[in-house]
This record gives structure tokens, C-alpha cells and sequence, in this order.
């Protein structure tokens, strides 16, 4: 309930809001993407610790650049589906945890 509530909030901030400063992230995915990948995929206080750090990085003094998601834990067990199914990508880092990456064919 509370992650559905953080998820239309961040709707709604991707919908009206960015178009005043729009482009203007250092990384890709931009802030409110990421936040929004890592409340739809992680715990909301883990959610909130990497929305909270990504913002403070978004600024002059770092580079910026691409920087995916990572996902602390697998929720289900992978499937076979067809690639259009397909919403995230889950790349394995080396200390067991996965990259999230956006699938652009995505139709859902």
C-alpha cells in the first residue's frame, strides 16, 4: 500500500514536474527512473537510501554518467517468456546482486 502510494507520487513528479527542468540529470537513467526501478524492486527503507544518495551525487561536483539500478534480492525465480514480456533485464554483479537495466521493446 505504501509502495503503491511512493509509486503514484513518483508518477506524477515524472508526469508534470520534469518538464520544467527536463534533460537536466547527470545520469542516465535519470533520478526520478531510478527511484522509481528500485521502489517497484527492492525494500522501500533500501529504495529510499539509494534514491536519497543518487540525488545527493546529481549535482556539479560528480560526474554523473550511467548508473543501473542494482536489485538486492530475486523476488521470483527467472522464466522463459518472449523478449517483449520482458520488463527488466537483470545483469549479475559480482557480489550476488543484479544490475537492472530498462528493456526498450517492453510492451506493457
Amino acid at each position: 500500500m505504501v509502495r503503491t502510494f511512493l509509486l503514484k507520487l513518483l508518477w506524477l513528479y515524472q508526469k508534470f514536474f520534469t518538464l520544467i527542468g527536463y534533460g537536466s540529470c547527470r545520469y542516465y537513467p535519470s533520478c526520478s527512473q531510478y527511484a522509481r526501478i528500485h521502489f517497484e524492486n527492492n525494500s522501500i527503507s533500501s529504495a529510499f537510501y539509494h534514491t536519497f544518495t543518487r540525488i545527493a551525487r546529481c549535482n556539479q561536483l560528480f560526474e554523473g554518467g550511467i548508473e543501473y539500478p542494482l536489485l538486492d534480492k530475486l523476488k521470483e525465480k527467472p522464466t522463459k517468456l518472449r523478449v517483449e514480456a520482458i520488463k527488466y533485464w537483470l545483469v549479475p554483479n559480482k557480489k550476488n546482486r543484479f544490475y537492472i537495466i530498462k528493456n526498450f521493446s517492453y510492451k506493457g
